[in-house]
């Protein structure tokens, strides 16, 4: 049985993955702070759903798989009501707060609990997620493997250190954030020409998926971003005009200091600053 604490965009777009991927939804269970958004997500995705956290724990079971999806500053208020319920389990807690470290969940949680840490992106929504997962200790292959399986039903998965959590989280999870400004911004070049905005937008967006596609689609056969760049780049052509523009106002430089600051950011939150 998979449990989920929390009936929020992550969780719904979970649930439906795991049941539009041949999970049983039977062995889905939902609750909420408000039990009516787990009854309306239990009843749009055909799964159940607890009235109480405690209600949850014990539908899974002390063999199950609980996923604690809520906003990190509601992580201490939940699990240590459920603390003494748990250390009669065996459950799998598997965490996708953001920013939650593995040390952090050990301190509210029973000693020796299974503990996975997640970090989804917000293209898990649509299916087109990245995901980025690490475990404590107590967490054996066989729990790790049914925890990909998961996320695979949302997106693409990684294994990933803890340590490199932080550059993770610069490349998959505001990643998608940059790439959206990206994309305004081809669609306003395209608009200062003429285009309607609309249209603009749609066609860059396009653009934009097609190349990240070709981008995997040519990895096997050893090209890489500079290569593909390279085949588009005709001499004395468009693309090497505006690509030369582009690097004279700091495109390529800009977006590593933009990784940069992310993460820098991202490892002072972790230090309390």
């Amino acid at each position: 049985m998979i449990g989920f604490l929390g009936s929020g965009n992550m969780a719904r777009a979970i649930v439906a993955g795991l049941v539009n991927t041949g999970y049983d939804p039977a062995e889905i269970v939902v609750s909420a702070r408000d039990p009516r958004n787990a009854e309306k997500l239990a009843q749009s995705e055909g799964v159940d759903f607890a009235r109480s956290n405690e209600e949850l724990i014990d539908m899974i079971g002390p063999d199950g798989t609980l996923v604690i999806a809520v906003k990190p500053h509601m992580i201490k208020g939940i699990l240590e009501p459920l603390h003494d319920a748990l250390s009669e389990t065996s459950i799998l807690v598997v965490s996708i707060a953001a920013g939650t470290t593995l040390a952090t969940l050990e301190s509210l949680l029973p000693q020796g609990q299974a503990i996975v840490r997640v970090m989804p992106n917000v293209n898990s929504t649509i299916g087109a997620g990245m995901s980025g997962i690490c475990g404590n200790d107590q967490v054996d292959e066989t729990q790790l493997d049914s925890v990909f399986a998961m996320f695979d039903a949302v997106g693409e998965v990684a294994h990933i250190a803890e340590k490199d959590f932080p550059v993770f989280s610069a490349l998959a999870g505001c990643s998608p954030a940059w790439t959206f400004e990206y994309i305004e911004a081809l669609a306003r070049g395209g608009v200062a020409n003429g285009l309607p905005k609309s249209q603009a937008v749609r066609i860059a967006a396009q653009a934009v998926l097609g190349s990240a596609q070709m981008v995997l689609a040519k990895a096997g056969d050893g090209l890489s971003p500079n290569n593909l760049r390279d085949t588009v780049s005709s001499p004395g052509g468009t693309t090497i005009a505006g690509l030369i523009a582009m690097e004279d106002a700091g495109f390529s430089p800009a977006v590593v200091r933009g990784v940069q600051a992310a993460v820098d950011r991202d490892n002072a939150i972790q230090q309390g600053k």
